[in-house]
């Protein structure tokens, strides 16, 4: 391993598990313990427990937090219950690309807590610095002060209520609060990247490695199980979930994404809105799908989309072999015209065409409800 890999501070708590270990946008992180399709269906029915600690903080504070987060995102931040509620939401470049997809935890118009992806968290710092000019803020990284754990699946209330007195059934989905877990007092966030109910948990840094060993002696009669990367994606490919770089990107609109959910029109002048208005009035010409092959094979991302005419249409971003559905299924962009439900697509699979087509999504029945 090159020593210029960042660790998290559960590095070593890995290492212990004999996690197979890779490189991931610079980070040693773990991809799988066991097997990829064994981590997937523990978190689908009992829980999986995630070190997701390589996702980045940054805090927003000062008497203009809130006006100059409602400059930088797509969402209505005033909109949301201060001290309670997390907004999904998009930060744009001028030209309506996606600079990253955050979560928003709004503690007070004073106080904004930003969750980030790893890959893009000095760039969305620098991002946000660049633009405070005009504003009473200060904006700081605080990515190496925290642990972020995720413990997902049906049985994580269960698991989780056995080592905190704050009522979590309580807490909703897309809400959070502030509390003690086990001695520790942290951010209990009702979300995941799973679709499954669950949790995200925002702690000290040094004490992370107790709690993650807390939760897996507490997790054993709840049939636990540590996850990687690997079933983190397969689980998140099953919802549609994007993936930053994938069906995200400095290219990619949140209308071509399918994400217009998260533009809010009626917010006044956001980084953005010009472009995404010119865009909706014009009609986007590509959209995001999900499509499952009719023919054996594996769509990965890169691969290319045809018609029957053998027409390129589009590019497939994320594909893997469900393991709920126990078939394949994938997320790319093809031409509008042929994002219809039921639409018949080819996959260029090393030289061959693989029969498919555009399905609903999520592929799976969303069970993340909480409260």
């Amino acid at each position: 391993m090159s020593d210029a890999l960042k660790k998290t501070p559960l590095h070593e708590n890995h290492l212990k598990l004999n996690a197979r270990m890779v490189d991931f946008g610079g980070w040693h992180m773990p991809v799988q313990y066991i097997s990829i399709i064994e981590e997937h269906v523990a978190t689908r029915t009992h829980v999986g427990l995630f070190d997701v600690s390589h996702m980045g903080e940054i805090e927003i504070t000062g008497p203009d937090a809130l006006s100059f987060l409602q400059k930088m995102v797509t969402q209505d931040v005033s909109k949301a219950k201060d001290g309670e509620q997390i907004q999904y939401s998009l930060m744009c470049t001028l030209n309506g690309g996606v600079v990253d997809d955050i979560l928003i935890y709004k503690f007070s118009p004073t106080h904004l807590f930003l969750c980030v992806n790893a890959s893009n968290t000095d760039k969305d710092f620098e991002w946000l610095c660049q633009h405070k000019a005009k504003y009473r803020v200060d904006i700081q990284n605080r990515s190496l002060e925290y642990v972020q754990i995720a413990i997902q699946g049906p049985k994580a209330l269960s698991l989780l209520q056995e080592m905190t007195s704050v009522p979590l059934s309580d807490i909703k989905y897309y809400r959070f609060t502030r509390g003690k877990v086990s001695t520790i007092d942290m951010i209990i966030s009702r979300t995941g990247y799973t679709g499954e109910d669950g949790f995200e948990l925002y702690l000290p840094s040094e004490k992370g490695p107790q709690i993650w060993e807390e939760l897996l002696d507490r997790g054993k009669k709840y049939h636990i199980q540590p996850c990687g990367l690997g079933a983190r994606d397969t689980l998140r490919i099953e919802m549609r979930y994007p993936l930053y770089g994938h069906e995200l990107s400095s290219t990619i609109s949140p209308l071509e994404a399918d994400l217009e959910w998260v533009v809010k029109w009626n917010k006044e002048n956001f980084f953005g809105k010009e472009a995404l208005v010119q865009q909706k009035e014009k009609g986007i010409p590509r959209k995001c799908i999900g499509f499952e092959l009719l023919e054996p094979g594996i769509a990965r991302q890169g691969y290319a989309i045809t018609d029957a005419q053998n027409e390129l249409i589009g590019e497939v971003t994320s594909g893997t072999l469900s393991p709920t559905l126990k078939k394949a299924i994938g997320i790319g962009f093809v031409k509008t015209c042929y994002a219809q439900i039921g639409q018949e697509l080819a996959i260029e699979i090393r030289g061959k065409k693989v029969k498919a087509k555009v399905v609903p999504t999520p592929f799976i029945k969303k069970k993340a409800s909480g409260g």
